[in-house]
C-alpha cells in the first residue's frame, strides 16, 4: 500500500471534532452511489458502479485489486469509500459483504425501470411502482437525521417561512406551504422570481426560506435562497445534488434519491417523489414540535371544509 493511501486511511479514520466516523449501513450504500456518483470524477465514479454493481465480487478484492479492476489508482478508491461515507476501504468492503448477503438471501430480482413505447400498461404499472418505491428507500436511507432535526426546529419557531421552486419542484413547495398553513404557521410559495427576490429581501433572523430544486442549479430558486441568507434567515435546500451552488446559501441540506431518468420520464417526474417524502418528513416533525397548537389548528381546518364534503357526496 503506498505512503498516500496510508494516509487517506489515517485522515479519514475520524468525523468532524475528531470523534469516530459513523459508516452508512450497507442498505444505504447502492443509495448514496446513486445521489453522489454524478458529482464524482470520471474515475471514481468507475469505482463507485463497479461496487454497487458487484458487491460480492468487490468485498472479496484488496484495495489494489479494486484499483486494477477499474483502471484507478489505490488513493482514488479509498477517495471513493470516504465520499460514500466509509472511513477507509476496509469499512466499505464490511459494508459491500453486509450488501452482498442481503442481496442472496431470497430477495426477487430487481426490476428494470426503462419504460419502452410499445409496454403494455400493466408492465408500465409494474415498472413504476418499483421505480417509486426505490426512490423512497434511497432517499430515506440518505437523509441526513441531523439536518432534518435541525431545519424540523428552525420551522417550528419561525415568525414566517418562504418556500421557492419552479417547475415539478414548485408543485412541491405549494404542497409544503399547505401542510404548514394547516396547522396555522404563516408560509407562502413563491414560484415567480421576481416575487420570490422580493419577499426573500423581507425575511430576517427568526424567518425560514426552503430552496428545492432537484439539479440545485436553478437559478430562479438560488436567487431568492442567497437573498434570505444574506438577510439572516434560516436556510434550507431540498435537493438531489448534495454539493450543487444551491447549497453554498444553505444552513441545512435535505439530499433527496437521484432520479432515474428515462426518454419517457423525465427526471423531474421521479425527484418529486424523493422531495414530497422530505417535505412530509418536515410537516411531521413540525406538527409534533408545536402539538398543542398544531392539533387544533388541524381540527379547525377540517371542520371548515366538513360541510364541502358532505355537499359533494349529497350531490344535486
Amino acid at each position: 500500500m503506498t505512503h498516500e493511501v496510508k494516509e487517506i486511511f489515517a485522515d479519514g479514520s475520524r468525523g468532524p471534532g475528531g470523534s469516530p466516523a459513523a459508516p452508512p449501513a450497507p442498505a444505504a450504500l447502492a443509495a448514496k452511489v446513486r445521489t453522489l456518483a454524478p458529482s464524482m470524477t470520471r474515475s471514481m465514479q468507475r469505482v463507485a458502479e463497479a461496487v454497487a454493481d458487484d458487491p460480492a465480487g468487490c468485498a472479496a478484492l484488496t484495495v489494489t485489486g479494486l484499483a486494477e479492476l477499474t483502471g484507478t489508482s489505490e488513493a482514488t478508491v479509498v477517495r471513493t469509500a470516504r465520499l460514500l461515507g466509509y472511513p477507509g476501504y476496509r469499512d466499505l468492503r464490511l459494508a459491500l459483504a453486509g450488501l452482498a448477503a442481503q442481496q442472496q438471501s431470497g430477495r426477487a430480482p430487481a426490476i428494470t425501470t426503462d419504460i419502452a413505447v410499445d409496454d403494455p400498461l400493466a408492465d408500465v404499472v409494474a415498472k413504476l411502482a418499483y421505480d417509486e418505491q426505490q426512490t423512497l428507500a434511497d432517499t430515506a436511507a440518505g437523509l441526513d437525521t441531523v439536518q432534518l432535526a435541525a431545519a424540523v426546529g428552525a420551522l417550528a419557531g419561525a415568525r414566517r417561512t418562504d418556500v421557492y421552486g419552479v417547475g415539478a419542484s414548485g408543485l412541491v413547495a405549494q404542497d409544503l406551504t399547505q401542510k404548514l398553513l394547516r396547522i396555522g404557521l404563516l408560509a407562502h410559495a413563491h414560484s415567480d422570481p421576481h416575487l420570490a427576490v422580493t419577499n426573500a429581501v423581507q425575511l430576517r433572523s427568526g424567518d425560514v426560506a426552503i430552496a428545492i430544486t432537484h439539479s440545485g442549479t436553478t437559478g430562479d430558486v438560488i436567487e431568492p435562497l442567497r437573498v434570505a441568507f444574506e438577510h439572516g434567515a434560516t436556510t434550507v435546500a431540498v435537493t438531489g445534488r448534495p454539493d450543487s451552488p444551491v447549497t453554498q446559501y444553505a444552513d441545512h441540506v435535505l439530499t433527496t434519491s437521484t432520479a432515474r431518468e428515462s426518454e419517457l420520464r423525465p427526471a423531474a417526474m421521479s425527484s418529486r417523489t424523493g422531495q414530497l417524502l422530505v417535505v412530509d418528513c418536515l410537516f411531521v416533525g413540525v406538527a409534533q414540535r408545536t402539538y398543542e397548537s398544531a392539533a387544533p389548528a388541524l381540527s379547525a381546518s377540517y371542520e371548515a371544509l366538513a360541510h364541502r364534503h358532505r355537499a359533494a357526496r349529497r350531490g344535486p
